[in-house]
């Protein structure tokens, strides 16, 4: 069985854009874009510090922490940095009842951040 491409859930978050005016309310689609956004660049992350920097898994939830820990530790600050602000950005997705901020803000500069972090960790 081959390993899965993260950047698939970073197609699918675009997807989910598409689909306004699909009958499923646009609030809906933006979290789950933000979600999926998150999810590919942690993982592309994830694996790319498995891989490189020496990172250790545990398969708890803490590993989100100390995966933009080594990144930080390495150099990759802004990229530790992007993938902070898109955990922030994917719990309130995920978890608030009400999201005080613009959602469709949220939404596409999350894409952005996840193409960026999977762009650049592609290239080192």
């Amino acid at each position: 069985m081959n390993e899965f491409d993260w950047r698939e859930y970073l197609n699918l978050a675009k997807f989910l854009l598409d689909l306004r005016g699909s009958g499923i309310s646009k609030e809906a689609l933006y979290r789950c874009a933000v979600s999926r956004a998150y999810y590919s660049a942690f993982c592309w992350a994830r694996n790319y510090a498995q891989r490189n920097l020496g990172f250790k898994l545990t398969k708890k939830t803490e590993d989100h922490k100390l995966v933009r820990e080594i990144l930080a530790k390495k150099g990759f600050i802004k990229i530790a940095g992007k993938l902070d602000k898109l955990r922030k950005w994917r719990n309130s997705c995920d978890y608030q009842d009400v999201i005080n901020e613009d959602l469709n803000s949220i939404a596409f500069n999350s894409i952005k951040h996840a193409e960026y972090i999977i762009q650049f960790l592609n290239k080192n």
